[in-house]
């Protein structure tokens, strides 16, 4: 089963002309949001995306945004255990 977050609501940004393809983005996303194509960067399922902030603090060259804290890996921080974690309506999450 593939995790999911809400669709179409991940404030990801991405700006393909900024990325120098060091591929620091899909190192870091523990949702494998990115991957490599053309020597760049791309998105690969944006709704993957936990908004934890991993790949814009590890981008060097400002192609990422995200606003960092406001979606389901937020809530997991914020519970502090298991289970407890709802994230939009239907419970699911992350």
């Amino acid at each position: 089963m593939k995790l999911r977050y809400l669709p179409g609501v991940v404030t990801l940004q991405y700006d393909v002309s900024k990325c120098k393809g060091c591929g620091r983005c899909i190192e870091v996303c523990p949702h494998k949001v990115f991957s490599l194509e053309n020597g760049r960067a791309n998105i690969v399922d944006k709704d993957a995306c936990i908004e934890c902030g991993a790949c814009m603090k590890n981008c060097q060259f400002g192609a990422i945004k995200v606003d960092a804290g406001v979606g389901c890996a937020a809530a997991i921080l914020a519970s502090g255990k298991k289970g407890e974690v709802v994230c939009g309506s239907g419970g699911g999450c992350c």
